[in-house]
């Protein structure tokens, strides 16, 4: 997945030895995520309670296309193994009709 340039230039400030998230070395515990949205979660009004982490990933897979509407870049850049794994995160676009076959050959 690209970085932003301005994201990119805060993280080289950063101990490269340090989770980019807690700014400490010590290793992230499994739950680390789950246990931070489910807090933010509860504080935020703008969120509905069924909404995952996952849920921003699709939408930005759709801001990708819609921005795009290049298949092959929205794969490149979710870092898809195929078109039609892209293609699962397109649901609910008329695009998502469209299989691998249907593709120009790039």
């Amino acid at each position: 997945m690209p970085v932003p340039k301005y994201i990119r230039q805060i993280l080289v400030q950063g101990d490269r030895n340090n989770n980019i998230f807690t700014n400490s070395p010590s290793p992230l515990n499994k739950d680390y995520f789950k246990t931070l949205w489910g807090r933010f979660k509860k504080q935020s009004k703008l969120l509905e309670q069924d909404q995952t982490l996952c849920s921003f990933r699709h939408s930005g897979a759709i801001e990708i296309y819609k921005r795009t509407g290049s298949l092959t870049k929205l794969q490149k850049a979710m870092g898809h193994s195929s078109i039609n794994v892209s293609l699962t995160y397109l649901r609910g676009l008329e695009i998502a009709e469209l299989k691998e076959e249907d593709m120009p050959m790039v």
